[in-house]
């Protein structure tokens, strides 16, 4: 039996279905109801998993902000924040993208980027690379902490990834990105719940990134969604749908 956690994907996205501008740098969709609902959303799981695009864009911290919520979580005896997880294809890349003056010296990780990913906290954090990246690479993230798997060859292992997790005892994990990392997971129908906040904008651009990137699926194959719930959220105008996915109950 394949063991993996519970996976809920997470996203805010414009009323013409992008989850970022063209500039891709994080830009501002959710209204201050929809971050609020996304804290508890966060605040309930064990986990939260980005992919490298997101990381390197935006260094997010992945953290609950309401302290109300985390001391709940201390008093289940939970830990204070959930677990952070990127999935990086090549940290050596997120090395040779950071600013001028960091990334430098092999022994200083002070200096690393990522320090939000990496420092927010207090946190669990992981790493899934592949073999592509430098094992010097590999032991200057672990020196902060982290704990780094290699899982693949060229691209990350998902269903490793999910198996190593469950075996950390890891059993409910929030998706908040990036698209091309939900589209491979609903192509090998990891997705158990997707909920969408829609906000009342519009960023166009045929290079603006999507809930799905990627190369698409066919009609035949396109995953089948079951709606749980649909209705205006909050006084700005946004909508909130929340899915099951292939009649995942």
């Amino acid at each position: 039996m394949n063991l993996r956690p519970r996976i809920l994907v997470n996203v805010a996205m414009s009323a013409d279905g992008k989850i970022d501008s063209a500039a891709r740098k994080g830009a501002a969709i959710s209204s201050a109801a929809d971050k609020a609902r996304v804290d508890r959303l966060r605040a309930s799981v064990d986990a939260i998993l980005v992919s490298g695009r997101t990381l390197l864009n935006e260094d997010p911290k992945l953290t609950v902000k309401s302290a109300e919520l985390r001391a709940e979580r201390v008093r289940k005896g939970w830990p204070e924040n959930p677990a952070k997880v990127g999935v990086v294809s090549d940290i050596g890349a997120v090395l040779l993208g950071a600013p001028r003056g960091q990334g430098q010296g092999m022994s200083d990780h002070q200096n690393l980027p990522l320090q939000n990913f990496l420092s927010s906290g207090p946190a669990k954090v992981y790493l899934f690379t592949t073999r592509c990246t430098e094992p010097e690479v590999l032991a200057r993230f672990e020196a902060t902490g982290a704990k780094v798997h290699a899982m693949g060859e060229e691209r990350v292992d998902l269903m490793a990834v999910f198996r190593s997790l469950h075996e950390a005892d890891i059993r409910s994990v929030l998706v908040e990105g990036g698209g091309t990392l939900i589209a491979e997971l609903l192509r090998l129908g990891l997705v158990d719940e997707l909920t969408i906040y829609i906000a009342p904008i519009i960023f166009g651009g045929s290079s603006s990134p999507t809930l799905a990137d990627g190369s698409g699926f066919l009609a035949e194959q396109a995953p089948s969604l079951k709606l749980k719930s649909v209705g205006k959220f909050d006084d700005e105008g946004g909508i909130l749908v929340h899915y099951t996915v292939n009649d995942k109950e």
